[in-house]
């Protein structure tokens, strides 16, 4: 196991998108109605996808009767009115970075001009199915306070203990990286050892992360930010390499 990621891109995704917490909210509550309308049941404990749209807005601090009042809209009145079905879009940003992109939309055509739109003004380029993906790999995430564990020997021993492959240091946080299929388990691990969860969700994480200058850096974090901002996207990946330097330069 590493203690340090090459890349911090989960400490600066996450800073990003606390910066836009209403967007955020909206997004996640969107996530969850569809994964209980999918499911079928809006019981967590019979719903798989459902226990995880749910785990993933509560590490984004969700509140509780947002989280009610999607999953009753699933169910409600006029809940056939409007059909939202996941569509994955991948190209290229500035310095040849890999972007992976999971949207939520009930309108695919309106989506891919808006997409599309996002990397022709960002210096980047949509790509076909394909073009990008096999740069990532799909990994289950955990977060968790560095407070609650803060020796890092006794932190790896806790994640090995509860089934975890790997972790990370961002700084405040440590954050555990699972098998897709084995986040569940790994979160209970990990709560039965008295810690605390803050977030868990599946990701899909760069394989071979790209370096780049730290004015490329920039570049492919507008993009980003240009993409995170349409209200059908749900998640934006990228391969880039964020090092220290380039790190403390986004932060400027």
């Amino acid at each position: 196991m590493s203690g340090h990621s090459k890349w911090a891109t989960t400490k600066h995704r996450k800073a990003a998108q606390d910066a836009k917490r209403s967007a955020i909210f909206s997004k996640l509550s969107r996530n969850i109605t569809v994964a209980a309308k999918e499911g079928g049941d809006p019981n967590p404990e019979n719903n798989a996808s459902l226990a995880a749209a749910i785990a993933k807005a509560k590490g984004y601090s969700l509140p509780k009767d947002k989280i009610d009042t999607a999953i009753k809209k699933a169910f409600g009145a006029g809940s056939e009115g409007t059909h939202f079905e996941n569509v994955v879009y991948e190209g290229y940003g500035p310095a040849g970075v890999a972007v992976y992109i999971e949207a939520l939309t009930d309108n695919r055509n309106r989506t891919a001009a808006d997409v599309r739109s996002a990397f022709s003004h960002s210096g980047g380029n949509l790509g076909t199915t394909g073009s990008v993906a096999y740069q990532f790999e799909r990994k289950g995430q955990l977060l968790i306070e560095k407070s609650q564990s803060p020796d890092e020997d006794e932190f790896m021993m806790q994640v090995a203990e509860a089934g975890g492959e790997d972790y990370e240091d961002t700084g405040e946080e440590w954050v555990i990286l699972t098998a897709p299929s084995d986040l569940a388990t790994v979160r209970k691990g990990l709560e039965d050892q008295g810690l605390e969860v803050k977030g868990a969700e599946l990701i899909m994480e760069p394989t071979t992360p790209t370096e780049v200058s730290v004015s490329d850096a920039k570049k492919v974090m507008r993009l980003v930010d240009k993409l995170e901002d349409l209200e059908d996207l749900q998640n934006v990946y990228h391969s880039m390499d964020i090092t220290e330097e380039i790190a403390a330069a986004l932060e400027e």
